[in-house]
């Protein structure tokens, strides 16, 4: 027999896939062998292949086919994620190209169009992991949104909140202005920013300066203004108190007294928490309860009031005083200058920062109170931990353990709504329900 004496991949490959496939290799049904399974994590329908599908992919068929050659009953089951924010995003740029708006579609409309366009693109991912020999039980490929799936998800959903883990409530969460939706934590990616420092005055109202001459206060030269240090000055309008720790002694000559926001001019008191960094900036904390998780908790602990100054697209609503309709980032821009011409802003320093952007339209996620369903976290980590720290399941390398015990007991309540048309839907219904008042 000659051998070629160069590889010819295109033919070689495609004949003995080809083969392996039309032999039903790969398939697998339940016998008395061992069985040894592993789900793939599903790919984005979206999505084409990349190297870190590449590596994860390479390591489950090397196992897969190792199994098979120890005599184990070996089955990969393939599958794809509908990608509910992604795919969504995809049909609106593609109806867009086409001149038409979502916002011109009933859902059932848009509906068609999404399936249509996954119908047409969503093997694409598929299709290459064949190219690549991977091993998977082709007769078993699953989509997340697949008649099976839906109906799988539909029925978790009620036991978890039969079990009470799943509730509805107005919580914190990360915002897609341009997806328009909720995200979870998992959703959003930090990247690290240049950007500015601004230290803004507030004047402070009290009828006179009456702490101690020796104040090491000495950002502005007249106790007439306490500065804060922010990032986002556009948030002011959103400000429901100052805070500074009760333990530093340059904002101490702050107890008790209340303070103007700027350039809107509305009064807001000086609240004390050890929360507050004194290394950090002038030691004085604009506190923003519906725009920043932090302030949040601190508003729940005081009882402040939170007022919301964005609208879903990041643009400022009529909480926004003079800047409402302004994009957040141009009014981020308007109120700098605004302040300055005010004689209000101490100083800007260049400063770098990590901030949120969504992981799929790539635009910063805006944090922002919403009514949101959530899934309780604690009761499901308990059971995943204990079973990894007595070694129930093992990781390999045996350093993950550390990461996967850092990320379990961190773990938060998870947002699983979203507002989106694409995706399963969460199986609540309202019924407006008529009072009568009874004649007397």
């Amino acid at each position: 027999m000659n051998l070629d004496s160069k590889y010819s991949p295109s033919e070689i490959e495609q004949k003995w896939y080809k083969y392996w496939l039309d032999n039903k290799m790969f398939h697998s049904e339940p016998d008395e062998r061992e069985p040894f399974t592993i789900v793939i994590p599903p790919p984005n329908v979206t999505g084409v292949l990349h190297m870190g599908h590449m590596l994860n992919n390479t390591i489950q068929d090397v196992l897969v086919r190792r199994a098979r050659m120890q005599g184990k009953n070996a089955c990969w089951v393939p599958g794809t994620d509908h990608a509910s924010i992604a795919t969504e995003a995809k049909v609106v740029n593609k109806l867009a190209q086409d001149g038409i708006k979502k916002s011109d579609l009933s859902r059932e409309e848009f509906l068609k169009h999404a399936w249509e366009w996954t119908h047409k693109h969503g093997g694409i991912i598929l299709e290459q992991l064949k190219k690549l020999g991977a091993s998977c039980d082709w007769d078993r490929t699953a989509f997340t949104m697949d008649e099976i799936r839906s109906k799988s998800v539909i029925k978790v959903f009620c036991d978890l909140y039969d079990k009470g883990l799943i509730y509805r409530g107005v919580r914190m969460v990360n915002w897609d202005p341009k997806a328009l939706t909720a995200l979870s934590d998992e959703e959003v990616n930090y990247k690290e920013q240049n950007g500015k420092l601004f230290y803004l005055r507030y004047k402070v109202k009290s009828e006179g300066f009456n702490g101690n001459t020796d104040s090491p206060f000495t950002l502005h030269p007249s106790p007439e203004y306490a500065v804060v240090a922010t990032t986002r000055p556009e948030t002011i309008m959103g400000d429901t108190a100052m805070c500074i720790n009760p333990n530093d002694p340059k904002t101490a000559w702050l107890k008790g007294k209340r303070v103007i926001v700027p350039l809107i001019n509305r009064e807001i008191p000086v609240i004390e928490d050890e929360y507050v960094d004194m290394e950090f900036g002038t030691g004085c904390l604009k506190v923003t309860p519906a725009h920043d998780v932090n302030d949040y908790m601190l508003g729940e602990k005081y009882n402040l009031p939170s007022i919301d100054i964005f609208n879903d697209n990041g643009t400022l609503n009529e909480n926004g005083a003079m800047y409402a309709g302004m994009d957040r980032f141009d009014c981020r821009k308007k109120i700098e200058k605004d302040l300055e011409a005010a004689g209000l802003m101490e100083k800007i320093e260049p400063y770098t920062n990590k901030v949120g952007f969504s992981e799929r339209t790539d635009v910063p996620i805006e944090p922002k109170l919403s009514m949101q369903w959530f899934l309780k976290m604690e009761d499901l980590a308990r059971p995943a931990i204990e079973n990894v720290e007595n070694d129930t399941i093992r990781f390999v390398p045996d350093k993950f353990k550390n990461t996967y015990r850092h990320w379990m007991t961190n773990i938060k309540d998870w947002c699983i709504s979203r507002q989106l048309w694409w995706g399963h839907r969460i199986p609540a219904y309202y019924v407006e329900v008529e009072t009568k008042t009874a004649n007397k």
